[in-house]
């Protein structure tokens, strides 16, 4: 009797595209910043607010290998983009 070969993660494309791009090792254990410990969770924030939008799959890949190589949450770099496209709408009018 012969095993199945186990599933492909649905993260094994991210790490290979993070390790292509810098050399980063998933397996590798970090420890939290006394930033991240201090930090109170998003979800029980009341200055947030949870939205879905869709992306393309591509574009969500690329978007988490970098947010992965620079150690930074999606949401951070989304929230970022957005202030700015929105304050570059603001000075064009």
């Amino acid at each position: 009797m012969t095993k199945k070969a186990p599933d492909k993660s649905r993260f094994d494309d991210l790490f290979s595209a993070a390790l292509e791009r810098g050399g980063i090792n998933p397996l590798t254990e970090t420890q939290p910043t006394q930033a991240q410990a201090n930090r109170t969770s998003k979800s029980t924030d009341p200055n947030y607010v949870r939205t879905t939008l869709y992306l393309p799959k591509r574009l969500h890949q690329q978007l988490k290998a970098v947010a992965v190589q620079e150690e930074r949450e999606m949401s951070g770099i989304v929230e970022e983009l957005i202030d700015t496209w929105l304050k570059s709408r603001d000075s064009s009018i």
